[in-house]
């Protein structure tokens, strides 16, 4: 299974943008699809994440300025980030945690990071 996330870039406090991380390979069903971010120096943390069922989770401080959403047809994953602050400026990493087959265990996987970077 490989991750490929698109979408970071430069963007002024206030901005705009959306990141999207598209599964392939071997997949009978991704359970959860999530998105970490990571500064250097820090910790990876969840920025968000979405079960098969729609069910979403947040970080405090992404809370009504992110979006998380999935397109399970896709397999991909999509954060649509609004109002950036500089803080939020990092890597941000796609998590999907993938069922290869009915009876198969879930492992998780990891897309390559991108940057997104907020300045003025």
């Amino acid at each position: 299974v490989q991750l490929q996330a698109s979408g970071g870039g430069l963007v002024q406090p206030g901005g705009s943008l959306r990141l999207s991380c598209a599964a392939s390979g071997s997949i009978f069903r991704i359970n959860v699809m999530g998105w970490y971010r990571q500064v250097p120096g820090k910790q990876r943390e969840l920025v968000a994440n979405i079960t098969t069922g729609g069910n979403t989770d947040y970080e405090d401080s992404v809370k009504g300025r992110f979006t998380i959403s999935r397109d399970n047809a896709k397999n991909t994953v999509y954060l649509q980030m609004n109002s950036l602050k500089p803080e939020d400026t990092a890597v941000y990493y796609c998590k999907f945690r993938v069922q290869g087959s009915y009876f198969g265990r879930s492992y998780d996987y990891w897309g390559q990071g991108t940057q997104v970077t907020v300045s003025s």
